[in-house]
């Protein structure tokens, strides 16, 4: 997790205590319109482009990623999970935002992502989240959720998802490759999570209290705009 998240939740945490006008406050400030998620592009001008800038392995693994999609896209929805889950944690090494970009804190695509083979806590999350989407697993049974990964001792981030409302869900992460409840993941501590249409405080390891309605972190909107137009 790069120092611009852990900064976050070190803010975050003591508001799991206070939820006042102070949090609306942090609130307004973190959150911005709503993003449609763009439809994942693998046009051949798009693959040429990878290969040029990246090189071979970069564009195998965007074809790989293509083809888990097309390979996966009718299985039952667990399997999507597992399949999706795995993919990433195999095909991104983890590297922080400082040495891998320059700058303490970027929200990559999964295009660059795969384009680099590298990316932090954040970037796994990210790719999982929109290839479930694109795979036809409703945006309202995924989320983005930030923890503190209390063996390390530091901020993380993961994908959670839901089968149904109000049951406990499962966790997608690339510290422990095991798709698990989130009550049987004792060793992260919820903070914060946010998909298309909300922002959540996490309660324990279930659904949580909304804190908006249609609204994002600020860095989605980097985050589209390059999605939008396919930059990397």
């Amino acid at each position: 997790m790069d120092i611009g998240c852990q900064k976050f939740i070190r803010a975050c945490v003591p508001l799991h205590r206070k939820l006042g006008l102070r949090l609306s406050a942090v609130l307004m400030l973190l959150l911005v319109n709503t993003m449609a998620p763009a439809e994942l592009n693998f046009s051949a001008e798009l693959l040429s482009k990878v290969k040029t800038k990246y090189g071979e392995q970069a564009l195998n693994r965007v074809l790989d990623w293509q083809s888990l999609i097309k390979l996966t896209k009718n299985l039952p929805e667990q399997e999507k999970l597992k399949r999706v889950n795995d993919f990433f944690n195999q095909h991104i090494e983890f590297v922080g935002d400082d040495h891998l970009w320059g700058v303490t804190d970027y929200w990559a695509t999964p295009l660059e992502a795969l384009s680099k083979g590298a990316g932090d806590c954040e970037d796994y999350s990210i790719a999982k989240y929109f290839t479930l989407k694109e795979l036809g697993v409703a945006e309202s049974k995924m989320r983005i959720t930030y923890v503190k990964a209390i063996d390390l001792n530091q901020a993380h981030m993961v994908l959670t998802y839901f089968e149904r409302p109000g049951v406990i869900p499962v966790v997608l992460d690339n510290l422990n490759p095991v798709i698990k409840l989130a009550s049987k993941r004792d060793d992260l501590l919820p903070v914060y999570s946010f998909n298309g249409s909300g922002l959540w405080l996490a309660k324990a390891r279930g659904t949580g209290k909304k804190l908006g309605g249609s609204s994002r972190l600020n860095k989605w909107s980097g985050l589209k705009s390059r999605m939008l137009s396919n930059k990397f």
